[in-house]
């Protein structure tokens, strides 16, 4: 009996000492999320009443880059990936990475860079959760809680979708994993985010369209397909962010004037076709929920534009661009079917995300939260598709793998998603014969990643203490 009630004793004190910090760090990310939004929206709607909006975008770009380069060049952590890639080594995020992560993002996006409000967010609130673990004096465990809660935070905040921002905060670390035992602070945290932030003014939308549930085998196929061509336009995406980040790497020039030219090039696109591609690109993504038409061309516009802006020196997040391209896919895979702008475009904002990032299930509670109840499991089945469908890739490749996509392709757990190879099982006389797609890796190698992450695992939850 008294080691039941031990138990339990220390289980509440657990949940007791959970619910405090993440309220604290909860509220302190609300605050400044607010901040941000607020001053984002300043900034970009001074920047568009001035009439050479266009001519200054090469010249936000630029400054944003010579302050990268000569301010902050050792303070880089300003994206979620590199959020990611800190929680897992344990890595201590600065103030000063946080400064950087608040205010660049501004500058390029009112700028008319393409670039998310998220990013920011997320990585100002891992870095307030690092910051608050060292002034506690925390353990790694708890400081790995910490920052995870902060970009939970984050997300809810900067989104309005409480629950799918804390569930991303938690879900983003494994591809096919998820840390349950984060998921109480997570909660506390993003709720707290959200109310902290609506009740300071932050206003979010929301779209309870009219949509009626039509149970037949057509529409269910037509859903599915939706979703394999949303893992198509994920891998696209995925693809086309790796390479152009290899070619910006290996175009050996002056960082600031790279991004000059790039911004250059963006104001050359935006000419040629439209503004609605830069920035946030939010009152395009709106136009189409509600079912306005938009060229069949619109996501792979916005995909350069945004490509441009984040490997050519400009700085924010791409979960925002992402929207945007999923809400045109979609749209534009309604225009081929001839079926409902609106719905098709709903499911695509919320599929592709899930492609990109690996994050189905926050992707099919964000669309419940957004879109209403009525097209969550339509939305959960595309989801769930284009997540398997997007493959062994994504666009936070400091993911690390938990699971495999399917039976017959094989990857090395424990690894992140850039170091992943794929091995293909071709059946062949009842044994399976494995073919390398790429390079071969050791077995030595595959142990120890595998090592790495259990060992990750079992610090986070405590057991190494």
């Amino acid at each position: 009996m008294s080691r039941q009630v031990s138990e339990h004793t220390v289980l509440f004190v657990s949940i007791v000492k959970w619910v405090i910090l993440a309220t604290i760090i909860g509220g302190v990310v609300g605050l400044t999320t607010t901040a941000f939004l607020k001053l984002l929206n300043f900034s970009i709607n001074n920047m568009n009443k001035n009439p050479w909006f266009l001519l200054t975008i090469p010249l936000f770009l630029f400054i944003n880059a010579l302050i990268i380069y000569y301010v902050w060049p050792k303070d880089d952590v300003i994206t979620t990936d590199k959020v990611i890639d800190s929680i897992h080594y344990s890595k201590s995020i600065s103030w000063k990475s946080g400064l950087k992560a608040f205010f660049l993002p501004i500058l390029t996006i009112a700028g008319g860079g393409s670039a998310g409000k998220e990013a920011p967010c997320a990585d100002v609130g891992a870095a307030s959760g690092s910051i608050f673990a060292k002034l506690l004096r925390l353990n790694v465990a708890d400081k790995k809680k910490l920052m995870i809660c902060g970009v939970s935070a984050g997300f809810a905040a900067v989104f309005g979708t409480p629950i799918a921002g804390a569930i991303f905060g938690v879900e983003m670390l494994f591809v096919g994993g998820m840390l349950y035992e984060v998921l109480l602070p997570s909660f506390i945290a993003g709720i707290t985010a959200f109310y902290v932030s609506s009740s300071l003014g932050i206003k979010y939308f929301s779209y309870n369209f009219n949509f009626t549930p039509v149970l037949s085998e057509s529409f269910l196929l037509k859903v599915m397909l939706a979703g394999i061509f949303c893992g198509l336009i994920s891998y696209l995406i995925i693809e086309f962010f790796k390479r152009s980040k290899n070619y910006s790497n290996t175009f050996k020039v002056w960082p600031p004037l790279k991004a000059l030219i790039a911004g250059i090039i963006i104001m050359i696109i935006a000419m040629i076709f439209s503004t609605q591609y830069l920035g946030l690109g939010l009152d395009t993504t709106e136009a189409v929920l509600l079912g306005a038409q938009i060229v069949w061309y619109a996501f792979l516009i916005k995909l350069l534009v945004t490509a441009l802006t984040l490997n050519f020196g400009g700085s924010g997040g791409v979960i925002t661009p992402v929207l945007f391209i999923g809400t045109a896919a979609g749209a534009l895979f309604a225009s081929i079917l001839g079926l409902n702008i609106s719905t098709f475009a709903a499911i695509g904002f919320v599929a592709v995300l899930a492609g990109v990032t690996n994050t189905p299930i926050a992707a099919s509670i964000m669309a419940i939260e957004l879109f209403g109840p009525q097209i969550g499991v339509y939305a959960a089945l595309a989801c769930v598709i284009s997540f398997l469908m997007s493959g062994y890739r994504s666009l936070l490749p400091s993911q690390v793998l938990s699971v495999n996509k399917s039976e017959s392709l094989h990857a090395a757990k424990g690894a992140k998603m850039s170091d992943t190879n794929i091995q293909f099982r071709v059946k062949r006389h009842g044994a399976m014969k494995y073919v390398l797609k790429t390079k071969e890796r050791t077995e030595k190698i595959h142990k120890h990643l595998k090592r790495k992450n259990k060992k990750y695992r079992n610090d986070l939850i405590g057991e190494n203490k």
